[in-house]
C-alpha cells in the first residue's frame, strides 16, 4: 500500500516536472542578417535566395510568386543560453524558407515578419525567438518572390 502511495506521488511529480521547466516562455529578440550570414557561411544555404526582413526593400522589381509563407521551428535549448539556442533555431527557419524559395523558383523572401504563436511582429533589423528551459522557437512569415 505504501509503495504505491509513493510510485503515485513520484508519477505525479515526473510528470509534472516537464511543465514546471517549460513554463519560462523568454521573448529574444536578435540580428536577423547575422543569422543568414552565418547559415549562408557554413554552407546551409547556397546564398541564391535573398532575405529581406519587413521594412527593408530589395532594390528592382519584384514580383510575389507566393504570399505568407510560414515556417515554425523548435530546437532543443537545455543547457544552451538563449541566444546559442536562437541562433540555432533561426538558422532551421531560415533554411526551410529558402527551400520553399527555391521549390516555388523563386530568389527571395520579402516582408519576412516575426510570426511566434500567429502573432506578426515587424522590424527591420531582428527576429523574434521564444526560450524556454528546455526548447526555442522561431516562426516566421514571407512572401516568396523574383526580384529582377
Amino acid at each position: 500500500m505504501r509503495f504505491n502511495k509513493l510510485a503515485a506521488a513520484a508519477t505525479l511529480l515526473i510528470c509534472a516536472l516537464p511543465a514546471v521547466s517549460q513554463a519560462r516562455d523568454t521573448p529574444v529578440f536578435l540580428p536577423f542578417d547575422k543569422a543568414v550570414a552565418e547559415a549562408t557561411r557554413t554552407g546551409k544555404i547556397d546564398g541564391s535566395v535573398k532575405f529581406y526582413l519587413a521594412g527593408n526593400t530589395p532594390a528592382g522589381k519584384v514580383s510575389v510568386i507566393s504570399p505568407g509563407a510560414v515556417t515554425n521551428k523548435k530546437t532543443n535549448a537545455f543547457n544552451k543560453s538563449d541566444t546559442e539556442a536562437c541562433e540555432w533555431v533561426v538558422q532551421s527557419a531560415i533554411i526551410s524558407l529558402h527551400q520553399a524559395a527555391k521549390n516555388a523558383g523563386a530568389n527571395a523572401v520579402t516582408n519576412i515578419v516575426s510570426f511566434y504563436k500567429s502573432n506578426e511582429r515587424k522590424d527591420p533589423t531582428t527576429y523574434e525567438c521564444h526560450a524556454g528551459a528546455i526548447m526555442a522557437g522561431v516562426a516566421l512569415k514571407g512572401d516568396l518572390a523574383t526580384v529582377k
